[in-house]
């Protein structure tokens, strides 16, 4: 059973997100705060594996409580992205993942179960705004020594990554199991030299494999 814990000071927000997750056999909601300090409370009196937190929040917000309670718990952020700073500030703090509050309920329970399996969630939306406003324009002649490495397939799964793909959504898409895209994607952040999915997206478009607006 994974267990979660839901940050949001907005009532109907944490009601949509209970009723969303605890209509699956797999999932349970053990825990709702409305503020930074309550989750941070929460999480070690409930011990979640994983928290949807929200950004903004009376007193202590999302991204001090991010920071206090990453490696106790994994913290997908849920935003409506009128922060960008915070955002990005929250992937430094230790965030797993983000998604936008309109994400469909689909895609949320998927988001969860990846994030309580050691996976990371990078809306494609996320991605956008993140690369638009922090990446660097890409070096072509320093972007092919740092793709090298890469073999086709491993380029394939980083261009899908890039576009903001789940591990299902890219076994999907390249008919692959998803232990054999979980191999690729290890081996991808290994040759690349990077921590986690959000460096290798960023190497992704600082190497020019792929653009900003364009198709993924």
């Amino acid at each position: 059973m994974i267990r979660v814990a839901v940050a949001d000071d907005h009532a109907l927000v944490r009601e949509g997100v209970r009723v969303i997750l605890d209509a699956r056999e797999d999932i349970t909601v053990c825990a709702e705060a409305t503020t930074g300090r309550e989750i941070v409370e929460e999480v070690a009196r409930s011990r979640p594996d994983v928290v949807l937190m929200d950004v903004r929040m009376p007193g202590m917000d999302g991204l001090e409580a991010t920071r206090r309670i990453a490696g106790r718990a994994r913290v997908v952020v849920l935003t409506t992205f009128d922060a960008d700073d915070y955002v990005y500030a929250a992937l430094k703090a230790g965030a797993a993942g983000f998604l936008l509050k309109s994400t469909p309920p689909a895609r949320l329970v998927e988001a969860v179960r990846t994030v309580a399996a050691g996976g990371d969630i990078l809306g494609p939306t996320v991605i956008r705004r993140l690369v638009e406003h922090y990446v660097s324009r890409p070096d072509p002649v320093a972007g092919r020594e740092r793709l090298a490495e890469l073999t086709e397939r491993e380029l394939e799964v980083l261009r899908l990554l890039a576009g903001g793909r789940s591990n299902a959504e890219i076994s999907r898409e390249l008919f692959l199991s998803e232990a054999t895209v979980k191999t690729h994607v290890t081996r991808v952040l290994a040759k690349l030299e990077v921590r986690d999915r959000m460096q290798a997206v960023i190497a992704a478009y600082e190497t020019g494999l792929v653009e900003p607006g364009g198709s993924s």
